[in-house]
């Protein structure tokens, strides 16, 4: 679980730096996309490096919701009967909301894979045009897409939220001051992450990318 949740963590990080790239303009976001695609030539044919990427990414993805599903199973076996009486536990909201939080996360990449990788739900559609692709998405009359992709956003914000705090705790920070520092990480990776994805979806809905 913490192996294949850094992998898709670093993953999230450089491709958020990748998106924030549409603020520097059309000619050098479209460069961008196109260098991703011919990263390790002439050693790897076009887009190699991508599909390797995606093939590694299906796999820590997969990986990653055994080992959920493993944790949950063996959380069950350990207590087989019931307790008469159970009282509420104060958990995070972020806690109580990881398995469904999950599926929506895995939803959303599904939509996304569909909408701006291989273009079929995407009004412009065309591989070699990335940057009118993305402002085509989140026009304003599309505004049900920017709602979709926050809310998506903001359930992968609560799942790295308890993920970040929970590895943080498996590391060492048991005492009260270092779950307090854990706590603290893991809200400030969770928001600037969700900030940096919101950041294009709004720049186009609002105009300031066209």
């Amino acid at each position: 679980m913490a192996v294949t949740g850094i992998l898709l963590v670093l993953f999230l990080i450089a491709h958020m730096l990748g998106n924030l790239k549409i603020f520097t303009g059309a000619t050098a976001f479209n460069h961008y996309a196109g260098w991703l695609r011919e990263i390790g030539a002439p050693l790897l044919p076009s887009t190699g490096f991508l599909w390797l990427q995606r093939v590694g990414l299906l796999v820590a993805v997969l990986l990653h919701i055994w080992a959920a599903t493993v944790l949950a199973l063996r959380a069950r076996a350990a207590r087989p009967v019931r307790y008469a009486h159970r009282k509420k536990i104060q958990g995070s909201y972020a806690a109580r909301t990881m398995r469904w939080g999950g599926v929506i996360i895995l939803l959303f990449v599904v939509y996304h894979i569909l909408d701006l990788t291989t273009g079929t739900l995407n009004p412009v559609g065309d591989s070699t045009r990335p940057y009118a692709n993305v402002v085509a998405d989140f026009a304003p009359g599309r505004w049900y897409v920017t709602l979709f992709y926050t809310l998506a956003i903001v359930a992968l914000g609560f799942h790295l939220r308890h993920g970040v705090f929970s590895a943080l705790r498996s590391l060492g920070q048991q005492t009260p001051r270092g779950e307090q520092r854990a706590r603290a990480v893991a809200l400030v990776f969770a928001v600037a992450l969700c900030v940096g994805y919101l950041l294009v979806p709004f720049a186009v809905l609002t105009g300031l990318v066209s």
